[in-house]
């Protein structure tokens, strides 16, 4: 990218505008999702996503059977090939390599172990761990696709929320995602300027919009729109803007979940950058998930989207105002009193100094020293600990 001119007002002439990531927390989940995604689970708009995805729903089927009355086979003439006779059907079902998992794991059968036999061995081992043990009702869902396949095997209890539930309530309040609604795809980080674009080609590279056989994960922002909240060290606005991020998983390889957060940038590697007021809500597939999603998830998502960000900015603002130490032995017994340790105070006040070349005073400062601290942290459950510790600091200042 070409350097660019950042006006008063943190823009610049084409578009982007100035953001300084040193503040707020990292978060690496969308990066993982985008790093391990292949082609074939790459999306470029909501609708293909959805057509995708609902396809297969209309193709599939569920139903509960008994274990004991499933019937494996395999033949000696091709020792890959392994299949399954459920009740009520005489078609042959071939399990998925996530489904055989779960019918191992049903029976306490090592799947890897398994999966190594030859298939006539495997299925001798796998119909023994069916008929040997108390029958048990378990629940079924089936796709044809050519021939049929058993995606899944669950618990009789399992609440599915099938993967296009999911991507039509995105749909009702981002559309396409590609920027016909005020939320869509991110833009992109210029390391060189700091200047984050939000205008970005939506292409295999940077989607952010993923699905598999085993689930689905989708990822937009709010960043043509960005939210002043404070000032900088050299006077320029701090900008934020408003993103979240969903998954699920109808075969049961996850729960279904969402996050919803405020954040400064996303980079080329689809990190988070300068993230605050991260909030997580996850539904695991039991029994009443579907009228959870219904009631809970699905309105919290329509709420956020369309939520005003004055609280947040307010919050922001009060943090920064809040004046809670004035010497140095006042900051270290504000933080010592909150738990940290002489060790950790010393690092959360020399990064508040090294980054705005002053020693912290406010609640803001204390919370921005703290999560650069955790940002550090190459242990994920000491670096969570400190950016919740940041956050309760923060939430007690709004």
């Amino acid at each position: 990218m070409t350097q660019v001119e950042v006006l008063s007002d943190g823009r610049d002439h084409v578009g982007g505008y100035k953001v300084d990531v040193t503040r707020g927390t990292r978060v690496g989940r969308v990066s993982s999702e985008w790093f391990s995604r292949p082609a074939d689970e790459r999306y470029l708009s909501l609708s293909d996503l959805y057509a995708a995805v609902r396809g297969r729903t209309e193709r599939s089927r569920t139903r509960t059977v008994e274990s004991a009355a499933i019937r494996v086979e395999a033949s000696r003439d091709d020792v890959e090939r392994l299949t399954l006779t459920l009740p009520g059907s005489e078609e042959p079902i071939a399990p998925t390599h996530w489904s055989f998992g779960q019918l191992a794991g049903l029976v306490g059968a090592p799947a890897a172990y398994l999966r190594q036999l030859p298939a006539p061995l495997a299925g001798i081992n796998l119909q023994y761990g069916l008929t040997s043990r108390s029958a048990e009702q378990v629940k079924t869902l089936e796709i044809e696709d050519g021939r049929v396949e058993l995606r899944a095997v669950t618990g009789p209890e399992y609440g599915r929320i099938f993967d296009d539930e999911l991507v039509a309530a995105v749909q009702q309040i981002a559309g396409n995602g590609t920027g016909d609604t005020r939320w869509k795809v991110p833009g992109v980080l210029d390391w060189s300027t700091g200047v984050y674009h939000p205008h970005v080609d939506i292409s295999q590279d940077t989607t952010t919009l993923y699905a598999s056989d085993r689930d689905v994960f989708l990822f937009l922002v709010d960043d043509l729109n960005p939210i002043e909240a404070g000032r900088l060290r050299d006077g320029s606005p701090d900008l934020y803007f408003r993103g979240f991020y969903c998954w699920n998983s109808e075969v049961g390889a996850k729960t279904l979940g969402m996050a919803s957060f405020y954040l400064r940038a996303v980079c080329q590697n689809r990190n988070l950058w300068g993230v605050e007021d991260f909030e997580e809500v996850t539904i695991r597939h039991s029994k009443y998930a579907a009228s959870r999603f219904a009631q809970e998830a699905a309105p919290a998502l329509a709420s956020f989207a369309n939520s005003s960000s004055k609280p947040f900015v307010n919050g922001i603002r009060a943090a920064r105002e809040m004046i809670v130490a004035r010497t140095d032995d006042d900051r270290s017994e504000f933080l010592r009193k909150r738990g940290f340790s002489k060790a950790e105070t010393a690092k959360i006040i020399e990064r508040v100094l090294s980054e705005e070349g002053r020693k912290p005073e406010s609640v803001f400062d204390f919370v921005q020293g703290i999560t650069a601290v955790a940002r550090g942290k190459t242990h994920q459950d000491a670096r969570l600990d400190l950016e919740v510790r940041a956050k309760k600091l923060l939430d007690r200042a709004a």
